[in-house]
């Protein structure tokens, strides 16, 4: 379970995330929509780590992962996000692209990755594009 409670972020005097509250269960698919500019990459960038929220709590499964002493690394190893052409290897297809990190940071074979990632494509239904 992701737990997200006063999550905050500000760039200068923008506030793009103002005390976000929510929770998303195990096995739960979310879509986050709405107009550009409205914060949607910046909260997937946040309950990512890959940017450092202001303020505020994210639990994943009871860890709070923005406390100093969590090894963030290991909780990554347990979460998986799609950002829409977000820092995607272009030279590699899709199903490439949803292998490398098993592959490189958690040693499993190519084909085991390979096979994870067909799976995940199909719970989306984008199993068509793994070659693109």
């Amino acid at each position: 379970m992701i737990e997200i409670k006063k999550l905050r972020k500000s760039y200068g005097d923008l506030t793009v995330l103002a005390g976000i509250n929510t929770a998303i269960k195990e096995g739960e698919v979310i879509s986050i929509i709405g107009p550009s500019g409205t914060g949607k990459s910046t909260l997937l960038r946040c309950i990512n780590l890959l940017e450092k929220p202001d303020g505020g709590h994210i639990f994943i499964d009871g860890v709070d992962i923005l406390n100093p002493k969590t090894d963030v690394a290991k909780m990554r190893q347990r979460m998986g996000m799609v950002f829409q052409s977000f820092n995607l290897f272009s030279h590699l297809t899709v199903l490439e692209n949803l292998s490398i990190g098993p592959v490189k940071l958690l040693k499993r074979s190519r084909e085991k990755a390979k096979k994870r990632g067909i799976e995940l494509l199909q719970m989306v239904g984008l199993a068509d594009k793994a070659g693109s």
